[in-house]
């Protein structure tokens, strides 16, 4: 890519508010040469690299205007603070595998939500 394109390409996503593009798209160009993307595959690369970094700013800014202390994962939490808790039967449920299987859950003591179903059970498909 000429050097005059990446700095026409530079200033128009300055000029759109696209700053990551704008700092990234020679890298982005190398990474879609090499894989032999298509167009609409490198538009696509493009949108979803600006959108991720948009998405993770908002994020942290949400974050730090709720209040909260500090941001905690799952890796972080002291199970030992309530020890009836399973540990892996927590960090199974965090991987989410059972949305994709489409298993009913309830908590103990909780209805399902249409009466249809038992709990760990697999709803039918379609």
């Amino acid at each position: 890519m000429s050097m005059l394109v990446t700095t026409r390409i530079r200033e128009h996503a300055t000029r759109l508010g696209m700053t990551h593009l704008g700092e990234t798209v020679s890298e982005l160009v190398t990474r879609a040469e090499t894989d032999q993307m298509g167009y609409l595959d490198f538009v696509d690369l493009l949108l979803g690299e600006e959108l991720g970094i948009r998405e993770g700013r908002r994020f942290r800014n949400a974050l730090k205007l709720s209040g909260l202390p500090h941001h905690k994962s799952l890796d972080d939490f002291d199970f030992t603070f309530q020890p009836e808790l399973e540990p892996r039967k927590i960090r199974d449920l965090a991987t989410l595998e059972f949305v994709e299987r489409a298993i009913h859950l309830t908590a103990p003591g909780i209805a399902s939500f249409d009466g249809h179903g038992q709990p760990g059970t697999e709803l039918p498909r379609g």
